[in-house]
């Protein structure tokens, strides 16, 4: 009996035996992680420990793909021209057979090496590699990497067997069935398509499958225990060589380290902790703890508002809030991109050049908002208009502290407008009750909402209507203003509303008219602290600060005890000399007369706030040289910091 596409035959039988073997040794992994799945949380224990093996399903069929595409178009290519090849059959066989050893073999290794480390196998693990003798002594000496090597040897051998039946052994020719040499290809083109969406793990276009993906929950080793540890060490190796996680090296770092702790007041910089983390105890402690509101607002600009000198009246209602909260006038962004915005403002760490500080292969647990007022009783939930996804934000947020990501699939798809997802006004209106049933729960809550209607495309809704003809550019910026207000509005009407505050910031600007190297419209940004009822002495303020500050100046508004760890300030407390900033590729420093562009070896130092043009560098050199200083040694000291993993 001959058989029929023998192609797809062949590849089907071939995912069901590799998906067969990943998910022996994820079981395997289960079971030396015993002592992990008996601290994870009775209530729903079954079904996220299904979750997990479905997560790691997808994960395996990627790395599968990627494998077995390329056999794939060897046996298509057969199947098109109708030809049978037993060499052909040999080279896919010894070609898959060594490639899956050592995936699998990498699956082994995985287990210990989590026991180790509590991290998946990665790129890290050959950190020895110019010490061979001292890593083999190291392997050979822990029975953690001999508790894997006789399953191993076992699986790869019943792997083998398989294999071989399914390539060697079996007869392949083809039926004439499909003579039609169109008809094959296209059935071929078909399957292809499939394995396709399969290697790149998700449908959604904005992105393909990655680290974060397999984070659903807040239990560390679940998220963990769904990746492919193949994948996360293709994923490490290829992030290593990009220039984008390349670590930055500008100063000295013990110099940054004790130029940033002396800023700090602080005296001690050694021992095990991290140089900069203070104890921060406030004078009073509140007797209620406030919920909190943070509203990251997408790239509304301190140069779109009209308490900043913009005519077009885009801002009406946050141009008004700022005579009725703490408003900061000279805040600026700390980079350039919304992950730069997320990151800076709930962690308070800085932008370093072109880091991604969310896709590293392992996510890292930095002491921010969410986890200090975690630590203090809270509830935490982060709203996103679109993929949770994107810029890695769902994984790196549950890894972070926050136990609820709602994304574009909690929202009804009739609302999903464009690739950002549902409009601002729909993100604020489907927020409420899901406040409100926090609100009802014995806690306060720390929600944070970050907008997107302000970024191209943009969607104006058809309910809303402009208040006059102008650019589509200006309408989102007062449909996104007019967002704002109705958030309040609604807010108004509940019972949490008093014992709330309300934090404005920009992710960052948009560059409105740039005059330097870099725009500084993209950095300067809102930044207000709203509550009627908490705030009874509102005022305007001119001293400098960062999206950074956020966090340290919102415990202080609160009177709540924390550790500080970030380079951010209270700055209600704490004046800065500088405010510094990253553009990529670039850093500026600013005080209240110049702003300095440093471009590699290029400077720029001008006196921005009448635009002026012309460089003062070579004239105030003490000035560039002092200012200098003051950029690179927060971002090296904050590159220490993160390299030494003491951000936690």
């Amino acid at each position: 009996m001959r058989n029929r596409l023998t192609n797809i035959k062949v590849i089907v039988k071939l995912y069901i035996l590799v998906l067969s073997v990943f998910t022996m040794f994820r079981v395997i992994f289960f079971i030396a992680n015993i002592n992990h799945i008996s601290k994870i949380d009775p209530e729903g224990k079954f079904i996220n420990i299904i979750k997990a093996f479905l997560m790691g399903l997808r994960f395996d069929i990627v790395v599968s793909g990627q494998i077995l595409f390329l056999p794939f178009i060897a046996l298509s290519a057969m199947f098109v021209i109708n030809r049978y090849s037993k060499i052909v059959h040999k080279a896919i066989y010894l070609y898959t057979l060594i490639l899956f050893i050592v995936a699998f073999t990498i699956s082994a290794i995985d287990v210990p090496f989590f026991m180790n480390f509590f991290e998946r196998f990665n790129i890290s693990a050959f950190q020895w590699i110019d010490s061979p003798a001292f890593m083999f002594k190291m392997i050979i000496g822990e029975p953690l990497y001999w508790f894997m090597f006789i399953p191993y040897v076992i699986i790869i051998y019943i792997f083998n067997r398989f294999l071989k039946k399914i390539l060697i052994k079996t007869n392949n020719t083809l039926d004439s069935k499909f003579s039609n040499t169109t008809v094959r290809t296209i059935i071929s083109l078909v399957f292809a398509f499939v394995m396709f969406i399969g290697i790149r793990g998700r449908l959604e276009s904005k992105s393909p499958i990655r680290i974060g993906t397999a984070y659903f929950c807040n239990n560390a080793f679940l998220n963990m225990s769904g990746l492919n540890p193949t994948f996360t060490f293709i994923k490490s190796a290829l992030d290593k060589g990009k220039s984008r996680y390349a670590e930055i090296n500008i100063m000295p770092e013990e110099e940054a380290v004790s130029y940033v702790a002396n800023k700090f007041s602080i005296i001690n910089t050694q021992g095990d902790k991290s140089p900069i983390s203070r104890t921060i105890n406030p004078d009073s402690i509140s007797d209620k703890k406030p919920n909190v509101v943070l509203i990251i607002m997408e790239s509304m600009s301190c140069g779109k508002m009209g308490i900043y000198g913009n005519n077009d009246n885009l801002t009406p209602f946050l141009d008004s809030l700022s005579n009725h909260c703490y408003t900061f006038d000279n805040i600026y962004s700390a980079g350039i991109h919304t992950f730069n915005g997320v990151y800076g403002t709930l962690m308070s760490y800085p932008a370093l050049f072109l880091q991604h500080p969310m896709k590293g292969t392992r996510i890292k647990k930095y002491n921010g908002i969410a986890s200090n007022l975690k630590n203090n009783g809270y509830s935490t939930l982060y709203f996103t208009t679109h993929d949770g996804q994107f810029d890695n934000i769902e994984g790196f947020l549950y890894a972070n502290d926050f136990e609820r990501v709602i994304s574009e699939s909690d929202y009804p798809s009739d609302r999903v407008v464009s690739t950002l997802g549902v409009p601002d006004d729909y993100l604020f209106e489907y927020s409420i009750p899901v406040l409100n049933k926090l609100a009802k729960k014995d806690k306060p809550f720390f929600a944070t909402l970050m907008t997107a209607s302000d970024h191209g495309p943009y969607t104006i809704p058809d309910y809303y209507t402009p208040t006059r003809d102008m650019s589509k550019k200006k309408q989102i910026v007062e449909y996104a203003d007019w967002s704002l207000r109705k958030m309040i509005n609604m807010a108004k009407k509940e019972n949490w509303f008093d014992n709330t505050i309300f934090v404005f910031v920009a992710d960052h600007g948009h560059p409105i008219d740039p005059k330097y190297k870099i725009s500084l419209n993209y950095h300067h940004i809102p930044m207000m602290f709203y509550s009627p009822k908490i705030i009874k002495n509102p005022k305007r303020m001119s001293n400098l600060g960062g999206q950074i500050d956020l966090f340290p100046t919102l415990m202080g508004i609160m009177n709540i005890p924390y550790e500080n760890n970030t380079l951010g300030v209270d700055l209600l407390k704490h004046n800065r000399e500088y405010m510094y900033m990253c553009s990529d590729n670039k850093f500026g420093v600013i005080n209240h007369e110049y702003f300095l562009v440093v471009e590699k070896e290029i400077k720029g130092l001008y006196k921005y706030k009448n635009g002026d043009l012309r460089n003062y560098a070579t004239e105030n050199r003490e000035l560039v040289n002092k200012m200098e200083r003051y950029g690179k040694a927060n971002m090296q000291a904050a590159q220490y910091i993160i390299k030494n993993d003491l951000q936690k």
